[in-house]
């Protein structure tokens, strides 16, 4: 028995809601910076102040998609619940953002906001292959792409259309402008109403309907034996962590390079506890099964990791020092509170909407096209050449005007990276187990973030002070090791 094959109202109405998801992405992304250094903080802080987001997206993502595979409430469904909790914590905290009063009020808000965008965000990955037949997952998530990019383009545009509008876009030292201001309360009330268009247009197969879609094995695969696993790699990790926190101290390293150190070292506590309480007979609980699915990651998805580590790398630099490069080296000003600094980051926005226009309209038309003659992972590679070379440009352009060129490049490569590797992925996946290993593979979506926010301010400040305009320089570099990475699939 096959799921039933979605029509056009179909795949619109299962991603309608990422259109209002990534609309909240989007003016995180692009005005973040921008709010904290508003708000009085230095450049070289503000990787440490973005490490709410990938830290929130870790610890939330596999959680939700273990939680959203095992609950099922009524007509509301198995994936529905998360994305409707998620929507009105994510539009709580886009309301009270504008209104931060400090740094320390800003950065908690950045956590309660990603955290809430990820709750919601996770079972949506999951809610396409719930729905649609395998011969539709290329185009579910390429419809899924062609959402994302629309909703950052209305994100992004925001502030730039607000000032034309004639919203003041300075304000006072430690204040937030106007237009940052009320594009923050737009955004959470489409953002609201996005979601709510999901969850009330569709209607989930229940657990019976979807025993009834798999293959036995697939509807209940086994639980993970990490009774048998060894105990040794676990102090592997832990001892890396260790070396970690020592090298901070010994390197005169950044004292946020410490949490990375922590992240290794707690990854090997969880493991450790995980094994023994298998070992003492109590294996059912989440944490078991999250370590164990970790473990038993499929090959393909394992080779897509290292490729998803390189790529996100160099997102999560372009999203926290665009707004930086491009005020100090186009718009000829550092200092937030100037007139020029607030223009140019207007101008991100812009910059911004472009690479998402273009990845909305090139997942729906450029990407399906190569695929059909080159095949998946080769039409990744180019589009990632295509990024690099697009974050190359930044060195040697100095007219805004023409960085929308550059953003071509960076928006076809930002519409394979939401694409191409979930089209390869999502068929190899155990129909149960889906919504956890969506939430496993987005720690290769989160970790380089981590890594970038932890240690991209000591290099910088080591080897580049006060010229952020090499952080592209890193960017380009990342994403051609992706590419690389992702001639060695077969697909």
């Amino acid at each position: 028995m096959d799921k039933p094959k979605q029509g056009f109202a179909g795949l619109w109405n299962i991603s309608f809601g990422f259109f209002g998801i990534q609309i909240g992405f989007a003016l995180q992304n692009a005005n973040m910076s921008r709010v904290f250094q508003s708000l009085g903080s230095s450049i070289d802080n503000l990787s440490v102040l973005w490490i709410a987001a990938p830290l929130t997206g870790l610890l939330v993502q596999p959680i939700i998609g273990h939680l959203s595979d095992r609950t099922w409430l009524g007509r509301l469904g198995r994936r529905r619940p998360y994305f409707l909790l998620g929507a009105i914590l994510s539009a709580l905290a886009l309301l009270g953002m504008p209104q931060s009063d400090g740094l320390l009020m800003a950065a908690l808000l950045l956590w309660l906001l990603d955290a809430s965008l990820n709750i919601s965000m996770e079972p949506f990955r999951a809610f396409v292959g719930d729905m649609l037949r395998k011969d539709q997952h290329t185009l579910g998530y390429a419809v899924q792409t062609a959402f994302i990019g629309a909703g950052a383009v209305v994100g992004s545009l925001f502030p730039w259309l607000l000032d034309h509008l004639g919203v003041a876009n300075v304000a006072p030292a430690g204040q937030v402008p106007d237009t940052v201001r009320f594009s923050f309360w737009a955004g959470g009330a489409a953002l609201f109403a996005a979601v709510l268009w999901t969850v009330v247009t569709t209607r989930e197969y229940s657990p019976d309907d979807m025993r009834a879609f798999a293959d036995a094995e697939e509807a209940h695969p086994a639980a993970p034996d990490l009774s048998r696993r060894a105990i040794a790699p676990c102090f592997v990790w832990i001892g890396a962590g260790l070396i970690v926190a020592l090298l901070v101290d010994l390197a005169g390293m950044e004292k946020e390079v410490y949490l990375l150190g922590a992240l290794l070292a707690g990854y090997g506590l969880a493991s450790l506890t995980a094994i023994l309480l298998a070992r003492a007979g109590r294996g059912g609980n989440m944490l078991a099964h999250i370590v164990g699915d970790i473990g038993g990651m499929p090959p393909i998805m394992r080779r897509l990791a290292l490729i998803q580590f390189f790529s996100w790398s160099a997102l999560f630099i372009m999203w926290i020092h665009t707004t930086p490069v491009v005020a100090q080296y186009m718009f000829g000003s550092a200092d937030p509170a100037s007139a020029a600094y607030q223009a140019g980051g207007n101008w991100v926005g812009v910059l911004f909407s472009v690479y998402n226009g273009v990845a909305a309209v090139a997942a729906l038309t450029l990407l399906p096209w190569i695929a059909a003659r080159i095949g998946k992972a080769r039409t990744h590679a180019l589009c990632l050449v295509a990024g690099a070379a697009g974050f190359g440009s930044f060195l040697v352009l100095r007219d805004p005007d023409l960085l929308l060129l550059s953003e071509i490049g960076i928006g076809i490569a930002w519409a394979s990276i939401l694409a191409m590797p979930y089209a390869m992925l999502a068929s190899s996946l155990p129909q149960a187990k889906l919504g956890v290993y969506m939430g496993v593979f987005n720690i290769f979506v989160v970790v380089p973030q981590l890594l970038v926010a932890t240690a991209m301010g000591s290099i910088m400040k080591a080897f580049f002070p006060g010229d952020p305009i090499w952080t592209m320089a890193f960017a380009a570099v990342t994403l051609l090791l992706a590419a690389l990475a992702t001639l060695r699939i077969k697909a």
